[in-house]
């Protein structure tokens, strides 16, 4: 089943995507580590899981370790990878730093569909063909916002 049948928000996007980053390595995680990762109180964790759970899409029972369920780290690994996606973009093509480029990554994973994930893939590879072919179109494009940012700042 997909997120969109799920009705899952933003909010539990990003829950699953914590747990998916934090239980990478282990396979588990504790929902202390899921409220420090995301900045909220336990409280809210808890009733996060109980969501999560209730829709099939996290093992968890309090005190426990969190784990997904296949569904769930389906939608967790879509997510993430949307916002690695976003967030290299948003980097390596726009030149934007690292922080603003991690937030607004965080933001856009959420609204942007599978379909315009895909076309900023093939944007990047289009943008790295071009550098096999001896033209850097990154490089170009951010000596264009550098002139035109210099050109308002003369008006």
């Amino acid at each position: 089943m997909g997120r969109e049948k799920l009705g899952l928000s933003a909010s539990l996007e990003d829950y699953l995507e914590a747990i998916h980053n934090l239980s990478s390595k282990t396979g588990a995680v504790r929902s202390k580590d899921i409220a420090k990762r995301l900045a909220v109180a336990r409280a809210s964790v808890t009733g996060a899981l109980r969501l999560l759970k209730g829709k099939g899409l996290a093992n968890y029972e309090p005190y426990g370790p969190v784990t997904l369920t296949p569904s769930g780290q389906r939608i967790a690994s879509e997510v993430a990878a949307k916002h690695r996606v976003l967030k290299a973009f948003f980097v390596n093509i726009l030149g934007v730093n690292d922080l603003d480029a991690q937030r607004a990554a965080c933001r856009a994973e959420h609204a942007m569909g599978s379909d315009i994930i895909e076309r900023l893939l093939s944007f990047v590879e289009y943008v790295d063909h071009g550098r096999l072919n001896g033209r850097d179109l990154v490089k170009e494009f951010q000596q264009f916002c550098t002139e035109k940012a210099s050109n308002e700042v003369g008006k």
